[in-house]
């Protein structure tokens, strides 16, 4: 039996999830056909399962998208041209990018006006640096490790830096510190790339991690942050374990010990609360290192069409009194829980 389970805060949803996943769960509701969705909407298997068995359709390619579709993109970011390929295809595009994604593709975008080339720091064919790169394919040069910053051979005074968001604090660093002493001239955004959750949960782990001997990610394998998280607890020499379901703990050794136990960005809480009870602990503490309260709206295209969808209905039922539970003026006080919760 485990001793004692810190159970991590913050840790699950982040802003960006929260608004993707509340963002598909109204297109379903609003459209009654097959609704197509450009990339996993999330990177997270429960999450990706739970939109499937509504007749979600994910894909890879635009050109899978049939003519006339109703087609979301991705939380991830997508490239420009892409983008339009799905415009030109779709009767309705949505795009859910998470606006802190967007930012990188406007820094982007940006620097590469400005003449630059623009080292990118990420995971290739990762959802979000694939869709990044596209934004400036010709000035942008993807790197994944310290010694990658060798092998780029650029002009000093013509060099920009960027990250994927989702980075652990621990891969960016080394090679933000390189790309500084090989470019001294090297232009960086005025804000960090990094995701604040992301960087607020490897904070909390690095936290709690003198107090406990274990750390139980929850999270997909396809995760970024998640990988992130136990990244950030190997480094300091602790043992952190990537789990999905109850059935992962089968093989891990927790008798008698301390763990903590967190959830990357994309990961559902109910699968956190699962774990905690079935390990029943001699004692259960909640760790909370900090809170977040950022809210990101839904993609103005979809409030768009929301909002005329609902004049519509007041016009057809013009008698008709009762008010919306769940409408987008109420958005901020409905989570992606209560959402899913919805399907």
């Amino acid at each position: 039996m485990v001793n004692n389970l810190y159970v991590v805060t913050p840790r699950g949803f982040c802003a960006g999830v929260e608004m993707a996943i509340k963002a598909l769960t109204w297109m379903l509701k609003i459209y009654d056909e097959p609704v197509y969705c450009y990339h996993e909407i999330v990177h997270n298997d429960w999450i990706v399962q739970r939109f499937k068995d509504k007749n979600v359709i994910f894909i890879e390619d635009p050109k899978d998208l049939p003519k006339d579709s109703i087609v979301m993109l991705s939380a991830h970011g997508t490239a420009p041209t892409v983008e339009m390929e799905f415009k030109n295809t779709s009767m309705t595009s949505v795009n859910s990018v998470c606006p802190l994604v967007t930012k990188v593709h406007h820094e982007a975008r940006r620097f590469s006006e400005d003449g630059k080339k623009i080292i990118y720091v990420g995971h290739k064919n990762h959802d979000e640096a694939i869709g990044a790169l596209g934004v400036a394919p010709d000035n942008m040069i993807l790197v994944e490790s310290v010694e990658d910053i060798d092998q780029t051979n650029l002009h000093n005074d013509k060099v920009a830096l960027l990250a994927q968001t989702t980075l652990a604090m621990s891969e960016w660093e080394p090679i933000l510190n390189k790309a500084k002493s090989e470019y001294q001239n090297i232009e960086l955004p005025r804000k960090s790339d990094l995701c604040y959750a992301t960087t607020n949960r490897q904070k909390a782990l690095i936290n709690i991690s003198n107090k406990v001997d274990k750390v139980l990610v929850v999270g997909s394998s396809t995760s970024s942050n998640t990988n992130a998280l136990v990244t950030t607890i190997n480094n300091l020499g602790k043992e952190a374990h990537r789990i999905e379901t109850l059935d992962d703990l089968d093989n891990i050794s927790l008798d008698n010990v301390d763990v903590a136990i967190t959830a990357g960005a994309s990961a559902p809480d109910h699968i956190v609360k699962e774990i905690s009870e079935y390990l029943n602990p001699n004692n259960l503490e909640f760790f909370i290192d900090t809170t977040e309260e950022e809210y990101f709206p839904l993609p103005k295209e979809l409030r768009s069409n929301i909002t005329s969808l609902s004049k519509l209905l007041k016009n057809m039922f013009p008698t008709n009194s009762k008010e919306a539970v769940n409408g987008i003026s109420k958005d901020k006080s409905w989570s992606a829980t209560e959402a899913l919760s919805s399907l």
